[in-house]
C-alpha cells in the first residue's frame, strides 16, 4: 500500500507530481494527482477505449464535490483557474492512500468521509464511491448532504474541449439512472447513482488549466460542461455511489464490483514469483499494460498517451507475462502480432483511430523472435512455436535477405542496412517535422545483434524441428554476421563499439545500443570485449534510474527535458535517462561477471532507486524516461510498458537468479508457485521447415 498524510499536500506542487492511475484490460483509465486536481488533459475519470484498446475519449473528467453540514457548504473539490486555486479542498484531505485502488479520507468538523475510485475490468466504466465513516461531532447533524456536478467533456483524450453551443445539455432520467449524450455520433455517459434528488444545470465551467500541458508547451485551457447534479442524503444513507459508463449500470451492484476488482488486484499481485513487496509492486503494476485488441491480448506501450506498438510489446512481452506465469496472455499476444506480420514486418504502431497499422520499424520483427524465445523458454511450448510463429518467422527472414520497406536488407556483408532519408526505424524514433533528431541509417548496432540473435533463435529451432538444410543455412548467416560484426563495429580506440556504421565514417558515440550486443541470450562478442562494453557504458551512461541515451561529454548532450515538443523531441534520445535499459544493462552485467552473487549484490543496489520511484511521479509504476542531469526528474508517460516490464524480468531472472519451472514440450505450462534456478530448456524435434535464403560470405 502506497500512503500519503497530510503534510505531503502542504508541498501543494509536490503532491501534484504523485499521480494514481485506475485501467480497465481494454485500453482505457481513470487518472489524477493525490489531491484530485487534474494537471494533465488525460486526466479523467472515465477515459474510455471505444475501439478497444484505441479511440479513447474523455467522458467524465471529474466531478465538482461539496459537503453540506446544516446548510454550510464544504467543498472537496480542487481546481486551478487562471491565477488562482478553487476551490481547496486539499485542506480537509487527510489522507491518500492506493488500497489496492485510490482512497481518499476527508476530515471536516469531526465528520470523516472515505472517497474510493476503481474501473470494472473489461468495461468502460469507473466506480465513484463515497462513505460516511465517522462522526465525532458532539451534536449530530440535523443535515448532512452530499452534492456532486458531474463535469464532461466527451473529446479525444488528446485534445480539449472549449465552451460551444453545439452540445446537447439533454438529460434521460429514470430511477437510478440519468443520460446524456453530448454530440452526435459520440458515446452517451451513463451514470448510475442512488442520489434522493437530480436537478438539471446545464452549466459551463471555464478555463481550467493544466499544469502539465502548460510544461509541455501545449494547449493547457478547457472549459467543462456540467448537465446536473446529484445530491445525496448522508443521514438517510452513510455511503453515495456513483457509476460512470459507456453501458447501463445498476448501482446496488457497487459492492460485488468491489469485491471482484479487489479480488482480481489481490490475484494479479499474488502472482509475482518472489514473495516481497518489490516483484509484488511491479506484478500488480505489469497486468494494468495487459490489454484486449479484438479476441486476442496486446500491450498498452504506456499511460496516459501510448497506444500498443509493435516495439515496445515485444520488448514488455517476456517482463509482463512470463515471471508473473501470464503464458496464455504471452501466446495470445504473439499470435496476434504474427496475423498482422506485412512483407517481413511487425507493426511499429497501431494508430488511436484504429487506421491501418504503420509498418515503420527495423527492430520490432527482430524483438519478435527474442520474445518468442523468451515464451518458449518458460513453457516448452513447441507446438505453439511450431505451427503458428515458425512459419511467420521464416518468411520474416526471407525478407529481410531480399528486402522490404525503407531499404532494410542484408547486404554483402551480411549485416543488416536500413533507412531513408527522413525516416527513423530505430527505437531512438524522435523526429520534429522534417528534423530527424537521431538519424541512424546505415548499421545500427542493436540491430545487427539483434538480426544476429534472430538467427540463432532460428538455427537451434531448425535444428529441433529436424530441418537440417534451414539450420545449416542459418548458422551460415549468423557466422558470416558475426565475422563482419566484430571486423567493422569494433572501435579500439575507445574499447566499445561504434553506435552505427555506415560506409562513412562509423558513429562512436557512446550510447546504450551497444549492450544488446551483450545481453542478448546469442552474443557476437567474446569475453573480453563484452567485458568492456559493459565497463564503458557503466562509465559513461548509468544513472540511479537507468541509462541515458548518450554520453554526457558528447556535444550533442541535452541533460535536461524541458520546453515544448521541439525542445522536448531533441532531447529524447539525447542524453534523457531511460529505465528499461537498466534491464539489459544488468542483464550483461551480471552475464559477463559470471553470475556471482557480488555481481548480482550490485546488481539489486542499482535498482535500490526504481524501489522508491514506485512511490513518486505514476505511483505503484515506473516512468518512461528522467532527465539526463541529476537529480533526474521523472518524466513523459508517468506509466511506461517497457520500464515494469524489464525492472521485473531483470531482478527475477539475474538479481534473483529465479523463475517458474516449466514443462519441457507440448502446450505450455500452467502457473505455479515453485521457484527453480535458472537454466535452458530442453527443446524436442517436430516436423521439418521451409528452406531458408542462403547469404554468401564477404570477399
Amino acid at each position: 500500500m502506497i500512503r500519503f498524510e497530510r503534510e505531503t499536500w502542504r508541498d501543494l506542487e509536490a503532491a501534484l507530481r504523485r499521480e494514481w492511475l485506475e485501467t480497465n484490460g481494454l485500453g482505457g483509465f481513470a487518472s489524477s494527482t493525490i489531491v484530485g486536481l487534474n494537471t494533465r488533459r488525460y486526466h479523467g475519470l472515465l477515459v474510455a477505449a471505444t475501439k478497444p484498446p484505441v479511440g479513447r475519449l474523455v467522458l467524465l473528467s471529474k466531478l465538482e464535490e461539496t459537503l453540506l453540514i446544516d446548510g454550510r457548504r464544504f467543498n472537496l473539490s480542487v481546481n486551478r483557474y487562471p491565477g488562482v486555486i478553487h476551490p481547496q479542498g486539499f485542506h480537509h484531505l487527510n489522507q491518500f492512500r492506493l488500497d489496492p485502488f485510490p482512497v481518499f479520507t476527508y476530515e471536516i468538523e469531526g465528520i470523516e468521509i472515505t472517497k474510493s475510485v476503481f474501473m470494472i475490468h473489461g468495461e468502460n466504466s469507473t466506480v465513484i464511491h463515497y462513505e460516511l465513516r465517522k462522526n465525532n461531532r458532539s451534536e449530530v447533524p440535523k443535515n448532512l448532504r452530499l452534492e456532486i456536478h458531474p463535469l464532461i467533456a466527451v473529446r479525444d483524450y488528446h485534445g480539449t474541449s472549449h465552451e460551444n453551443g453545439a452540445i446537447d445539455p439533454a438529460v434521460q432520467e429514470r430511477s437510478g439512472l440519468a443520460s446524456v449524450t453530448p454530440y452526435q455520433g459520440l458515446p452517451s455517459l451513463h451514470l448510475a447513482h442512488n442520489a434522493i434528488e437530480l436537478q438539471d444545470t446545464g452549466n459551463w465551467y471555464r478555463n481550467f488549466e493544466y499544469d502539465a500541458e502548460r510544461e509541455r508547451g501545449l494547449d493547457y485551457s478547457e472549459d467543462l460542461f456540467s448537465p446536473f447534479v446529484l445530491c445525496f442524503d448522508l443521514r438517510l444513507s452513510c455511503q453515495a455511489s456513483i457509476i460512470a459508463s459507456t453501458e447501463e449500470r445498476d448501482v446496488a451492484q457497487v459492492a460485488e464490483y468491489r469485491w471482484a476488482e479487489t479480488s482480481r488486484r489481490r490475484e494479479a499481485r499474488a502472482a509475482s514469483p518472489l514473495e516481497d513487496s518489490f516483484a509484488q509492486s511491479l506484478a500488480a503494476a505489469s497486468d494494468q499494460y495487459l490489454v484486449s485488441r479484438g479476441n486476442e491480448k496486446t500491450i498498452i506501450a504506456g499511460y496516459p498517451w501510448f497506444s500498443d506498438w509493435g516495439r515496445d510489446t515485444m520488448i514488455a512481452l517476456p517482463g509482463l507475462t512470463l515471471p508473473t506465469g501470464k503464458y496464455e496472455v504471452a501466446r495470445s499476444i504473439l499470435r496476434n502480432f504474427a496475423k498482422h506480420v506485412d512483407q517481413g514486418m511487425l507493426p511499429n504502431r497501431f494508430p488511436d483511430a484504429g487506421e491501418t497499422p504503420e509498418y515503420n520499424t527495423v527492430d520490432a520483427a527482430l524483438w519478435f523472435f527474442e520474445a518468442a524465445r523468451a515464451y518458449l523458454s518458460y513453457t516448452g511450448d513447441l507446438d505453439f512455436v511450431r505451427d503458428e510463429l515458425y512459419p511467420v518467422f521464416v518468411d520474416i527472414l526471407s525478407w529481410h535477405a531480399r528486402g522490404t520497406r525503407y531499404g532494410i536488407k542484408v547486404d554483402d556483408s551480411g549485416l543488416l542496412a536500413s533507412g531513408e532519408l527522413g525516416i527513423q526505424l530505430t527505437w531512438m524514433d524522435a523526429r520534429v517535422g522534417d528534423w530527424v533528431v537521431t538519424p541512424r541509417r546505415g548499421k545500427p548496432v542493436e540491430i545487427q545483434a539483434l538480426w544476429y540473435n534472430a538467427l540463432c533463435i532460428m538455427e537451434d529451432l531448425a535444428s529441433r524441428f529436424g530441418n537440417q538444410a534451414a539450420r545449416k543455412g542459418y548458422r551460415h548467416m549468423a557466422a558470416v554476421a558475426q565475422w563482419s560484426f566484430n571486423r567493422l563495429f569494433w572501435n579500439e580506440k575507445l574499447g566499445c563499439l561504434y553506435d552505427v556504421v555506415n560506409g562513412g565514417p562509423p558513429d562512436p558515440s557512446i550510447r546504450p545500443n551497444q549492450i544488446f550486443a551483450v545481453s542478448l541470450p546469442h552474443s557476437m562478442l567474446r569475453q573480453d570485449r563484452a567485458r568492456r562494453v559493459v565497463e564503458k557504458v557503466e562509465e559513461h551512461l548509468l544513472t540511479p534510474f537507468g541509462l541515458r541515451s548518450l554520453a554526457p561529454s558528447d556535444p550533442q548532450y541535452r541533460g535536461s527535458y524541458t520546453g515544448g515538443p521541439t525542445e522536448r523531441d531533441g532531447a529524447y534520445h539525447q542524453g534523457t535517462v531511460w529505465p528499461w535499459l537498466l534491464g539489459p544493462f544488468i542483464t550483461a552485467y551480471v552475464k559477463v561477471n559470471g553470475r556471482s552473487e557480488e555481481a548480482r549484490h550490485q546488481a539489486q543496489a542499482w535498482l535500490s532507486s526504481l524501489e522508491s520511484h514506485l512511490a513518486e511521479a505514476g505511483l505503484g509504476h515506473v516512468s518512461e524516461i528522467f532527465e539526463g542531469d541529476a537529480p533526474h526528474r521523472p518524466c513523459g508517460c508517468i506509466a511506461q510498458a517497457w520500464s515494469v516490464a524489464e525492472i521485473l524480468r531483470v531482478y527475477v531472472e539475474d538479481v534473483r537468479g529465479l523463475r517458474r519451472n516449466t514443462r519441457s514440450k507440448g502446450r505450455a505450462a500452467q502457473p505455479n508457485n515453485r521457484l527453480v534456478a535458472r537454466e535452458p530448456v530442453t527443446l524436442s524435434s517436430g516436423r521439418s521447415a521451409v528452406q531458408t535464403p542462403k547469404i554468401p560470405p564477404p570477399q
